[in-house]
């Protein structure tokens, strides 16, 4: 399997892109904000000549969906994600306004509700879905066990943890979720945060102060 990540939008977050020799693709928390960011991930797909499968969502915060619309319109999909965070989507548009920020298109509604444990196959691999609420009451972890690699949306970054201070955060059981799920994965693990550069397991528990 292959991966490439982008740093979108004004909150600098990563959206990634995974496929394998099959060239049936995943695409995980699209971040696009602008309409060049748009074009940037267009052109990918088609320079490499993928075939979304799915599209991912680590949780539903808004920089993390801005480009679900983008994605469902563009290449026939519906987002997955965990049906916990669904008071995010329905909030979207208020949220948006008190921050001043521009509403794009309205989001589209949760294809499929994922569960702990749950596996998505594309291609010829495999992920599996590690509920870790806590940042959200709906975070997700993908993990890729063939290729050890994890991706951590915003429960685990390079030492440091998802913020634990909106409405339906709880820093108990994020931290329990990274012990228990987490950091039992093998320490070679690559993370691949939500924001920021990569880390493994191991560094993070050697090094990780907030968990």
């Amino acid at each position: 399997m292959q991966y490439h990540s982008f740093e979108f939008n004004f909150l600098q977050e990563n959206t990634y892109i995974l496929w394998d020799d099959t060239l049936q693709a995943v695409v995980i928390d699209p971040g696009m904000y602008f309409p060049q960011e748009e074009k940037t991930f267009e052109n990918f797909i088609k320079e490499h000549n993928l075939t979304v499968k799915y599209l991912l969502n680590t949780h539903l915060h808004f920089d993390h969906v801005f480009g679900n619309p983008f994605v469902c319109e563009h290449y026939g999909v519906q987002p997955w994600a965990n049906g916990g965070d669904k008071m995010w989507l329905s909030g979207s548009k208020t949220m948006f306004s008190k921050l001043g920020i521009r509403f794009p298109a309205m989001q589209p509604e949760i294809g499929h509700y994922l569960k702990d444990g749950e596996l998505v196959t594309f291609g010829n691999t495999t992920l599996k879905c590690i509920f870790v609420p806590g940042h959200s009451a709906g975070c997700m972890a993908f993990y890729c066990e063939q290729e050890n690699l994890l991706f951590s949306g915003d429960i685990l970054f390079r030492g440091s943890v998802g913020r634990t201070d909106f409405e339906d955060s709880n820093c108990q059981l994020q931290t329990e979720g990274i012990h228990d799920k987490l950091f039992t994965l093998p320490e070679n693990t690559v993370v691949c945060p939500g924001h920021g550069p990569n880390t493994t397991i191991g560094s993070e528990l050697d090094n990780n102060r907030l968990v």
